[in-house]
This record gives C-alpha cells, sequence and structure tokens, in this order.
C-alpha cells in the first residue's frame, strides 16, 4: 500500500453491486402484459414472501404457489419467472475488476447478501473468483436479512471485524441506514467509477 493508504474490511452486496439485478427485466422476459407486470412486480418481488425466501425459511414451490394465488396467474408461469432469476444475476466486469485491485491493495473482502438458494447455488457454481472474499453471509443460509441489525452483527462477530474499519457497500439506502447505526462506514454503491471514487475518498487507493 502506497503513503495515505488504510487497510480496510470491505464487504460487498452481490445484487445490484457485483451481479446485475433488474427484476422489470425478468419479468418482461416471461409476461409481456404490462398491467400482468406490475402484478408480479408487487404480487412476488415486491410481497413479503420474497423476502422469506431469501431468508431461507419459505420453500421454492411454496412460494410459487402462494405468488400463483394472489396474482390469479399461472403456477407455471410464475415458476418460469422463477427460473429466469438465477441466470439473469450476471457479473458487472468493473466491479469485479474493482474487487482484484482492492485486494492487491491489501484490504479484505466480504460479502453480504440476501439471496434465495437457487441464485447463490448458480452464482457459485458459474464464477470462480469467490475465492477473493475472506468471507461473507448469504441471507439464506443464515436465515437473517437485511436490514435487520442481526445479519450485519453476525458478519462482524464471525469474521472478528471492527465496524470503525469496515466499509459495507450496498445500492439500498436502508440496507446502508442500518450498518450505519452498526458503527460501519457506508456508500451507496450506483455504479463501479462512483464507488471507486469514494473509496479513493475513503483512502482505499
Amino acid at each position: 500500500m502506497s503513503v495515505g493508504e488504510i487497510a480496510l474490511n470491505i464487504v460487498f452486496d452481490l445484487g445490484g453491486v457485483i451481479f446485475t439485478w433488474e427484476p422489470e427485466t425478468i419479468i418482461a422476459k416471461v409476461f409481456a402484459d404490462p398491467e400482468v407486470q406490475t402484478k408480479v412486480r408487487f404480487g412476488l418481488f415486491g410481497h413479503e414472501d420474497w423476502r422469506e425466501l431469501d431468508r431461507g425459511t419459505l420453500l421454492r414451490h411454496e412460494a410459487i404457489e402462494r405468488a400463483a394465488t394472489r396474482t390469479g396467474l399461472p403456477v407455471s408461469d410464475i415458476a418460469e419467472l422463477l427460473r429466469q432469476v438465477p441466470p439473469a444475476l450476471v457479473a458487472i466486469p468493473e466491479t469485479v475488476d474493482l474487487l482484484y485491485r482492492l485486494k492487491a491493495r491489501g484490504h479484505r473482502l466480504f460479502y453480504l447478501s440476501n439471496m434465495h438458494v437457487a441464485s447463490i447455488e448458480h452464482l457459485e457454481n458459474v464464477y470462480a473468483f469467490w475465492s477473493i472474499f475472506e468471507g461473507g453471509a448469504v441471507s439464506c443460509h443464515v436465515h437473517l436479512i437485511k436490514p435487520e441489525p442481526a445479519i450485519y452483527t453476525y458478519l462482524l462477530q464471525k469474521y472478528r471485524l471492527n465496524g470503525a474499519e469496515t466499509v459495507f457497500i450496498d445500492d439500498t439506502e436502508c440496507n446502508l441506514e442500518a450498518a450505519a447505526k452498526l458503527g460501519l462506514q457506508t456508500i451507496k454503491f450506483e455504479h463501479p467509477t462512483q464507488c471507486e471514487s469514494q473509496l479513493k475518498a475513503l483512502g482505499c487507493f
């Protein structure tokens, strides 16, 4: 590290930060009708069941059946929509490059994400850069979910991280607010260049 740089623990969200996360695009691939798209957006992705699917406390087939009942859409259509989710999570090259450069600078990298089982298993099978992280927590594995304080505390305690020496990067404001209340530094991710600029301001480069 050069003079002025500080070694930090840097925690990345996955969907929307390292991987693309565009629910509207996924929905549009399965449903052409704008009214149906809106119904699905709020009846599945925007419903509490989605959070419980991410938490790992709701099984996939249960989520499908319940969403079909709520929306009045065929079970087969909801199942197809969920099948489209994992492959729609595609690594953002500029963020992946940023990860490697941060690692080369001596920072410790971690991940913290809300994600259901099918998605994280897909990502772990498709991408080979997981070894760059020292560890992390995914909601479906720990049965905790952002922005609940417990999931941040879990990560900090498991890896013995000092919150004041830890930066959390996420694209959702409420998740950042929860992290800040526990003493973590935060960056709201908008795009890789902006994120890198804010990391530079913290002395990471």
